[in-house]
């Protein structure tokens, strides 16, 4: 009986042997691109949401150029005060953690790159309405110097290196980050980080905490579309795009009232334009450029000057686009070819589109009662002072200073009431 116990128990409990026992979740989430207020409303809400969850870690998947100063100390900030380990993961191969990213890398609680990824080019950059002096500049790379030495401190990590990655944009490769104590370990997929971390203690918010990810499930967590449609708004060309998109639609309805549709749609692109330009920083002088070539244009329907306005509006707007953001070769700067783009299609717009509209409000009246002054019509009888005339398939009284013989052509001068007032036809 034994024995026959122990084969039935053995056949029972087999299955649940070989099922795998998963521990916490692991929540992952993937930052590529520009570090902007639309990332760290994502990285906050994802932090949030693994602590009511109760999740083992949160793994940040990043590949970053950099971005804004104030968005990277929010998400920072977040870091720090997570109860949840955030483990910020340089992934895949050929992916960075510069600038902006490598604060964030430091600051999270596990530290991991892939191997050929690379991390550091931390040194400060100001953009917008004028460039900083030398005093100024050298303020803001100390107190970036501090914040990044303070980062390194607290998580036990490289402060040396730390502070020359501000002072002279070092960067350094995975391995060597590595040997520098910059990251804690290289680990060439996911599962291999997960593996690799798994029985590590770290500190958080609220204390030290083991993690036990060897086991875990993988939650992937999906950007909403309120942070992805605000993110590719908030991408300088499309943000310059918009803008211009917003300036010509109002123009149009300003010069052809009624449209409606270009109105509204340049209303809502000017103001997601201005919603994008509240976190990229401009230059005042590049934004007035590109208002003065508007009035150019403006003018260029006004006055005759052969396409010279028009002309100087389209290179007033270039220059100005420019200038915007002043800062050229950047993460946070203007493409040449929208620039390109857009002027093109300034050019169409100044000389086709608006002159059209133009024209067709200085067109001659062809309804009501001026739109009856000039127009040609017979004399059906003869008209002394008064008779009746043959005008638009009607017949009207008119009245005429001088005598018109029945037949003859005549030319509607005035409109009083229901009577034409006419005068003969020259050949």
């Amino acid at each position: 009986m034994k024995i026959i116990f122990s084969i039935i128990s053995g056949f029972i409990l087999l299955p649940l042997l070989i099922v795998p026992v998963y521990g916490k979740d692991v929540y992952l989430i993937s930052i590529n691109g520009v570090i902007n207020p639309p990332v760290a409303g994502f990285i906050s809400d994802s932090i949030k949401k693994s602590q009511e969850k109760e999740a083992e870690a949160l793994v940040i998947l990043m590949d970053t150029p950099g971005g804004l100063d104030t968005s990277m100390r929010e998400i920072i900030k977040n870091i720090m005060d997570s109860t949840v380990p955030v483990i910020v993961y340089v992934y895949p191969s050929g992916a960075r953690a510069a600038s902006a990213g490598s604060f964030i890398l430091l600051a999270s609680h596990i530290a991991a790159m892939a191997p050929g990824t690379n991390v550091g080019a931390a040194h400060p950059v100001t953009i917008g309405k004028e460039k900083a002096d030398k005093e100024m500049m050298e303020k803001v790379v100390r107190d970036a110097e501090a914040y990044a030495r303070s980062i390194a401190m607290k998580k036990k990590r490289n402060v040396e290196w730390a502070a020359k990655a501000v002072k002279e944009s070092a960067s350094i490769p995975a391995k060597e980050a590595l040997d520098k104590n910059v990251i804690d370990i290289i680990a060439g997929s996911i599962d291999e980080l997960l593996t690799g971390i798994d029985g590590r203690i770290v500190e958080t918010k609220r204390g030290k905490v083991a993690l036990h990810t060897k086991s875990s499930k993988k939650v992937e967590l999906e950007m909403p579309f309120k942070y992805r449609f605000l993110s590719y708004v908030s991408d300088p060309n499309v943000a310059y795009i918009l803008m211009m998109i917003g300036m010509y639609g109002i123009l149009f309805e300003i010069y052809n009232p009624g449209a409606i549709f270009p109105g509204v749609i340049g209303g809502i692109c000017l103001i997601l334009a201005l919603y994008a330009f509240q976190t990229i920083p401009i230059s005042y002088a590049g934004l007035f450029l590109i208002f003065l070539g508007i009035i150019f244009f403006i003018l260029e329907v006004k006055i005759i000057s052969h396409g010279v306005l028009g002309l100087a509006g389209i290179i007033s707007i270039i220059i100005g686009s420019i200038m915007l953001i002043d800062l050229p070769s950047s993460i946070l700067s203007i493409s040449c070819k929208t620039i390109i783009f857009v002027g093109i299609i300034s050019g169409i717009f100044v000389f086709g589109i608006l002159s059209y509209a133009i024209k067709a409000q200085l067109a001659k009246v062809k309804t009501g009662k001026e739109g009856l002054i000039g127009e040609i019509g017979i004399a059906r009888t003869d008209i002394h002072r008064k008779g009746k005339i043959f005008l638009h398939g009607e017949m009207w009284n008119a009245s005429s200073d001088d005598f018109i013989t029945q037949g003859e052509k005549i030319v509607v001068v005035s409109v009083d009431d229901l009577v034409l007032k006419v005068k003969r036809k020259e050949d």
